[in-house]
């Protein structure tokens, strides 16, 4: 079993930045991936970011490729999500998911386990 509880979310203006962490229990985090999604009101719950956590690979949705960056610290097992140059577009609930290292649908909420309870991130024009 692995528990996911995010933080960091807010209000922000355009161009502005904030930085989600997702902390991580449960004996087989560390040997997982983790994932950033996102979910705006109306909208499916779409990709933002994935690391494997072992190797440190990332993966990362065109949307925000540039100016998202997902990291981890292992000593902590809490994983990071650098969010720089906000668009209005952002705006959603933020989740972060943890699942099996091999997938073959990396980018799909399938490829996940486990939810946060996700953490809301506005971000104003």
């Amino acid at each position: 079993q692995v528990q996911l509880v995010e933080s960091g979310g807010g209000l922000v203006q355009a161009g502005g930045s904030l930085r989600l962490s997702c902390a991580g229990s449960g004996r087989t985090f560390s040997t997982s991936a983790m994932g950033w999604f996102r979910q705006a009101p109306g909208k499916e719950r779409e990709f933002v970011a994935r690391i494997i956590w072992s190797f440190g690979s990332t993966m990362y949705a065109d949307s925000v490729k540039g100016r998202f960056t997902i990291s981890r610290d292992n000593a902590k097992n809490t994983g990071f999500l650098q969010m720089n140059s906000l668009k209005p577009e952002d705006t959603a609930v933020y989740y972060c998911a943890a699942g099996p290292p091999s997938t073959t649908q990396p980018k799909s909420t399938s490829a996940f386990y486990y939810w946060g309870q996700g953490t809301q991130v506005t971000v104003s024009s």
